[in-house]
């Protein structure tokens, strides 16, 4: 039985400045995504901190909010079988250094914090993240 769902995915600051946005696209693509929106934005620290409000009580969240909002991102809404669960194996591990082979943050992460990728980590987060950006 196939279960379609959606999942939030935004292409960092880090990897739109070094030009990754078509292959990470294209790796999406090829693992039966549907990119169903997408959009380039520049949020401000504000919107980050709003979005990432989950982590404040993290000593990251600062940096995090000031990384999010240093630069344009792209959101995307993807669609796919259980989309949640097969982009954050796409992504892999946070830290670059601990992800597997051929995953999105093994290619292009450039640290912890310059991970290229973020992706929704529930359905519920992901509906929400999604409603965050895509606010129609």
């Amino acid at each position: 039985m196939n279960n379609i769902e959606q999942t939030l995915s935004i292409i960092k600051p880090d990897a739109v400045e070094r030009n990754l946005v078509e292959d990470i696209k294209n790796i999406f693509i090829k693992n039966k995504f549907k990119i169903k929106d997408t959009k380039k934005i520049h949020i401000t620290k504000e919107e980050a901190s709003e979005f990432y409000k989950v982590h404040q009580s993290k000593p990251f969240y600062s940096d995090l909010c000031a990384y999010l909002s240093s630069g344009p991102i792209v959101v995307m809404i993807l669609e796919g079988e259980n989309a949640v669960l097969a982009n954050r194996r796409l992504m892999g591990a946070t830290n670059p250094k601990d992800a597997k082979d051929n995953t999105i943050r093994k290619l292009y992460g450039i640290s912890i914090d310059k991970n290229s990728v973020h992706g929704s980590d529930s359905i519920d987060n992901a509906k929400k993240e999604i409603k965050f950006f895509f606010k129609n």
